[in-house]
């Protein structure tokens, strides 16, 4: 079974989003990584582009499928985790730890349209 923090927030295309203060910290959840298998390749876009809530930002690839990233919240990025950028594989290592982007929040109102650990837990069945 897939890890679920209950302390996140989840989108529906299984990003999630950790909020500190004014700035969104995103990355993709367990369950996507185990889904996608191997990541070796991970495109994020650049510190200043502007992310829309539902939006792309970015790809992940492994070595069966390509995947979009989703923007969990609209904002500016901030900082690329550009560890992961160099060393891809640490996002299967631990999906959690491993962020993506970190975005300047917008509208903390957007959280609610995100679901909650066991709103998530219920999707994945």
């Amino acid at each position: 079974m897939s890890k679920v923090l209950d302390n996140l927030k989840y989108a529906e295309s299984h990003e999630w989003v950790r909020v500190d203060g004014n700035t969104a910290v995103i990355g993709i959840t367990d369950y996507a990584q185990e889904s996608l298998g191997s990541i070796v390749y991970v495109d994020l876009g650049a510190v200043g582009d502007r992310v829309e809530q539902f939006g792309e930002f970015g790809a992940v690839e492994s070595v069966k499928a390509a995947s979009d990233l989703i923007a969990p919240v609209t904002g500016k990025i901030i900082a690329i985790n550009e560890e992961v950028v160099d060393n891809p594989e640490l996002v299967n290592e631990d999906a959690y730890e491993n962020w993506l982007i970190k975005v300047e929040l917008e509208d903390t109102g957007e959280l609610d349209k995100l679901l909650d650990a066991a709103a998530y837990r219920e999707l994945l069945g």
